[in-house]
Order: C-alpha cells, then sequence, then structure tokens
C-alpha cells in the first residue's frame, strides 16, 4: 500500500527575522501578490506580535516575484458573493494599516514591481519606501468605480501636496519609479538587483538605532494635527522619555569616550 501525495498550499505570508529585522513577504505572485483579508490577517498578527516584543527592531515588507502589490485580488472578491466593503475594510484592512502607525519599530517597503491600488496604499503607510527601478506606482481605484483606501487619502497628500494628490487618485495614472522619487513618494530608488540588499541594509541600520527612533516616529505621527505649542508639548513628553532609556545612557557614555555606541533598543 502506498501513501497517496498530499498537497500542499504555499503561505501566502513568508516571515523570516535576521538581525533584528522582520521581513514580511506577501507571497501569491501568481497574482501579482494581490491581497485578500486572510492574507491582511496576517499581517496584522504578524506587525502586533513584533510590536509586543523585543526580538524585532525594523520591518520590511515587500512581495514575491515580480510585483510588491497589484491591489484586492478582485476576482477572490467576486468568488465570494459579493463584499461587504465597509466590514472588511474595517475588520481586515485597515487593523493592518493601524498596526503599521502604532508600532515603534520602523516599516520600510522594498518595492519591487507594481504597487497598484490597496497595495500602493499599503507602501503609503510605512515609514520609508524603496523602489526598484522597474517599480510603478498607481492609484487603480477610480479605473473600477472605487475611491482609495487603506488611507491613500490620509497619506498621500501629506507625501506629495494636495494638487498632485488628487491628480494621481482622479486620473489613475502610472508613476514610475523615477518620478516617485521626484514627487516624494519614495525615498529612494536602486537597481532591481539589489532592492532586497539595500532594504536590509536600510533596515538593518535602523535595527541598530536607539530606543528614541521608536519615540521620534510617534511625535512625527501627530506632528501633521498639532499645532506649535500642542508638538512642543509632545516632544517635551518624549524627550523626557528618551533620557530615561538605557541607549541614552550609551549614547552619552560613547560620546563623551570617543567610541561607537552600542544601542540595545532599551
Amino acid at each position: 500500500m502506498t501513501a497517496e501525495a498530499t498537497p500542499t498550499t504555499a503561505p501566502e505570508l513568508l516571515q523570516s527575522i535576521t538581525d533584528g529585522v522582520l521581513t514580511l513577504m506577501l507571497n501569491r505572485p501568481e497574482v501579482l501578490n494581490a491581497i485578500t483579508p486572510a492574507l491582511l490577517d496576517e499581517v496584522t498578527d504578524s506587525l502586533r506580535d513584533a510590536a509586543s516584543g523585543r526580538t524585532v527592531r525594523a520591518v520590511i515588507i515587500t512581495g514575491a516575484g515580480r510585483g510588491f502589490c497589484s491591489g484586492q485580488d478582485l476576482r477572490a472578491a467576486a468568488g465570494d458573493g459579493g463584499l461587504d466593503v465597509g466590514t472588511v475594510l474595517r475588520d481586515h484592512y485597515t487593523p493592518a494599516i493601524r498596526a503599521i502607525r502604532s508600532m515603534d519599530q520602523p516599516v520600510i517597503a522594498a518595492v519591487n514591481g507594481v504597487a497598484a491600488g490597496a497595495g500602493f496604499s499599503l507602501a503609503l503607510a510605512c515609514d520609508l519606501r524603496i523602489a526598484a527601478e522597474s517599480a510603478t506606482f498607481v492609484q487603480a481605484f477610480v479605473r473600477i468605480g472605487l475611491i482609495p483606501d487603506l488611507a491613500s487619502t490620509y497619506f498621500l497628500p501629506r507625501l506629495i501636496g494636495p494638487a498632485r494628490a488628487a491628480e494621481l487618485t482622479m486620473l489613475g495614472e502610472t508613476v514610475d519609479a523615477a518620478r516617485a522619487l521626484e514627487l516624494g513618494i519614495v525615498n529612494r530608488v536602486v537597481p532591481d538587483s539589489e532592492l532586497a540588499s539595500a532594504a536590509a541594509e536600510l533596515a538593518r541600520r535602523l535595527a541598530r538605532g536607539p530606543r528614541s527612533i521608536g519615540l521620534t516616529k510617534r511625535a512625527l505621527e501627530v506632528s501633521h494635527e498639532n499645532d506649535l505649542e500642542a508638538q512642543l508639548a509632545v516632544e517635551e513628553r518624549l524627550q523626557t522619555e528618551a533620557t530615561t532609556t538605557n541607549d541614552f545612557v550609551e549614547g552619552v557614555s560613547a560620546f563623551l569616550e570617543k567610541r561607537r555606541a552600542t544601542f540595545t533598543g532599551s
């Protein structure tokens, strides 16, 4: 009697931790990593786990194959017999965005190809974006009669200004990596073959940084909504917290001893 082979399904999210860097790779390359509620739930859970511990000090989000993320998997949505869009956004999509923004660890989007619709939104929610030369960005929502979601209408105007945000979202035109850099959508553009290593090095650099990187993220997070006096108060509170960290003690000691500081993120 011979055992029948059991078909296996590849995980839709690949995860690895190296040198304090958590890499989350969307792993649906056959559909350019189009997202589903289940996939985003996995992303959210992974980010929450990372945020609650001290092992992970920086995060990279990227895609398998030749695309970062082509947006919502419309075929899967149609197969579900029609989605209650508001519920799906509230219960599955927006938690991922909130997880990125609420965690102290910096999050890097390594964009390796098309970032369309919700995929573009996912990249915008990250703290930094590094793109391969072949990467493209498109606010594809208007092409199917939808509005941008996953906070594109929040992040994009803040990055590139309201007029350019209106142009990209209302016309749905594709932007290549060079133009994305010029507009301020991405921080860096590198050759395709160097994307993974460049993102890893940037993440390792952040992971070696002090606890104050997370506090800086908190300060930047609220700066758009605060007036001057409110933001000064935020800085006073967070700077006071920074002075209680081991990394502050190490940083001052290293400065006085004229050596490189070794931060632990504590």
